[in-house]
């Protein structure tokens, strides 16, 4: 077995770097827990290098949580310069899949974060865990059990009562070890037995209860095929997998910790290469979304969502196509912080780093979307006056862009009341108002069809009020426009947040999280108009619409035709 792990370790010592080097550089980020005991461990010699992990089970897409530890292990190799692994936890093959697997790589690199050498997979272990757990049988520490599961259960105890011994714990060495071999060899059903690790039936630890290693399984597997028919318990594999790659922090989260006995006890018991150490920090909870997987993907497969990258699903390709951005999230994970009690963050927290990074880097566009034809009387009909905008108000240097004012534009709907008070600051009729970085205008005119529905607004211009106020007259205020020549149709997604409780998993007796779905977390508009210079624009480009919000273009995008996705509105607005 020692032969089998030195080809796996060498890419994890590639990028090892001395301790004062590493801390020097590490000193730069935020402190924690975690941090502390890394330098502790460093400056005791205890490592001379840091080595953690990111070991996602592949059987859905990463969430918002995910993207915490994420950050956590990768940053933390990246600041002590040291090295992180990608490896999937792929003992499962019945949940798992490819397309999981590639949008896992897809939502580390997008993020920023490169793992150490090729990516792994704890099926690269299995013929390492098994002698394992070979080892294990003739130590007289593991045993066949043939209960049922309902059995097994009964015998488990409670948190009150201790359990009892299996009928089947004494079993010889010689019996065991015939019958893990026929488990392996497919002899055995499905059920019909499980090797058992041999500790404590009275453990106020339940996970220390003799826990299953490994389950018969007769599934065909992504990565092994046909191999195995045994497949090993993430308990079992964890701390195996570790030892082998040489992990030196193995961090995760704290629904881990009363695991962390069993994970030592793995290490005590089977001869490894190294002695990885197990730390836990608390997840991240986010009101107004689940981060179970398995909730996750029953809204995917009950359709209540168009997929695992829905812009409303707290996913990370749910929240890249809505428009967020690597740094956005970062920062987000950063604010978070880590620490070793649960806690449940505010949505706005999330909310307020992608406004931040939008704010400073998004280009500004006009997009009407509720259109309302405007014709200015006074304006000649050919002409065509290219008014200068500025793509980023407060960035000169990302340059102008031109607004081609014509003769009909489109407002929107929404700027417009036939009688308002003077809290509206938007045309009224008979007033006027500003069309933005233009003319002052004023509504003379409002057209209806048969049924009462305004469909056309008669004003005129004041050409003497370009970039200046018109004298002795104060204008209600300042609209967004497009020319009714020069835009391009789009259609724009509008999302509200997709549980209408803070906690969704807060629910009576016969309810599930689903009663707390928001019936209207999507609207879409069709009809939509935005300026001409995004003719063409790529998917993910993101962009502020002047006094609606920030928007992304979304993959649905192709050619001409332009979907937009509501990232976020410009200031905190639920």
């Amino acid at each position: 077995m020692n032969d089998k792990t030195s080809n796996t370790v060498d890419s994890s010592s590639e990028n090892a770097s001395g301790s004062n080097a590493a801390n020097s550089e590490a000193r730069t980020a935020p402190r924690n827990f975690i941090r502390q005991i890394i330098d502790k461990d460093l400056a005791d010699g205890k490592h001379t290098s840091v080595t953690t992990r990111f070991p996602p089970e592949p059987n859905g897409y990463l969430h918002i949580g995910h993207a915490k530890s994420i950050c956590l292990n990768f940053g933390i190799a990246e600041d002590y310069q040291g090295a992180c692994h990608l490896r999937f936890d792929d003992t499962n093959p019945a949940k798992e899949e490819d397309e999981y697997i590639q949008a896992i790589k897809r939502d580390v690199s997008w993020l920023g974060y490169a793992w150490s050498g090729d990516v792994r997979y704890a099926s690269g272990y299995f013929d390492a865990i098994y002698e394992c757990a070979v080892e294990l049988i003739k130590k007289g520490l593991a045993y066949v059990d043939s209960l049922t599961a309902e059995q097994m259960r009964e015998y488990r105890g409670t948190l009150k009562e201790p359990g009892k011994a299996s009928p089947y714990r004494d079993r010889s060495v010689d019996e065991n070890l015939a019958l893990f071999e026929q488990m392996k060899s497919g002899e055995i059903d499905e059920g019909a037995a499980v090797l058992r690790a041999k500790i404590d039936m009275a453990s106020p630890n339940i996970n220390m209860r003799d826990p299953v290693l490994y389950r018969v399984r007769k599934v065909h597997h992504h990565q092994t095929g046909d191999k195995w028919c045994i497949y090993p318990m993430y308990d079992f594999t964890h701390p195996i997998s570790d030892a082998l790659e040489q992990i030196t922090h193995s961090i995760c989260t704290l629904e881990f910790e009363a695991h962390r006995p069993l994970y030592d006890w793995v290490i005590e018991h089977c001869t490894l290469p190294a002695v990885p150490r197990q730390y836990e920090f608390a997840r991240l909870n986010l009101n107004y979304t689940v981060t179970s997987k398995r909730k996750l993907k029953q809204l995917v497969d009950e359709k209540f969502v168009s997929g695992w990258d829905d812009p409303r699903m707290p996913t990370i390709a749910g929240l890249r196509r809505r428009g967020y951005t690597p740094t956005s999230l970062r920062k987000f994970c950063e604010m978070v912080g880590v620490a070793r009690a649960d806690s449940t963050v505010d949505m706005g927290m999330l909310e307020a780093a992608i406004r931040d990074d939008l704010n400073q880097h998004a280009r500004r566009a006009f997009c009407v979307l509720r259109p309302l034809k405007v014709v200015i009387e006074n304006w000649p009909e050919d002409k065509v006056e290219n008014l200068d905008a500025p793509v980023h108000p407060q960035n000169e240097a990302m340059g102008t862009r031109a607004m081609p004012l014509t003769r009909e534009v489109y407002i929107d709907r929404e700027d417009f009341r036939e009688e308002a008070n003077k809290k509206f600051k938007r045309l009224v009729a008979g007033e006027e108002v500003r069309l933005r970085y233009g003319y002052v205008i004023r509504a003379n005119e409002v057209i209806k069809d048969a049924s009462g529905e305004i469909t056309e607004l008669r004003c005129s211009y004041d050409p003497d009020t370009l970039g200046k106020n018109p004298e002795g007259r104060k204008v209600r205020g300042v609209i967004h426009w497009v020319s009714a020549k020069h835009n391009v149709p789009c259609e724009v997604r509008l999302y509200s947040r997709l549980f209408n409780e803070a906690n969704p998993d807060k629910v009576e007796e016969g309810e599930t999280f689903l009663k707390s779905i928001n019936p209207e977390s999507l609207q879409v508009l069709t009809g939509c108009l935005v300026e001409e210079s995004l003719r063409g624009v790529l998917p993910e480009t993101r962009y502020q619409f002047e006094r609606e919000g920030y928007f992304a273009v979304d993959a649905d995008s192709e050619g001409d035709k332009l979907v937009f996705n509501q990232t976020v509105g410009l200031r905190e607005s639920f």
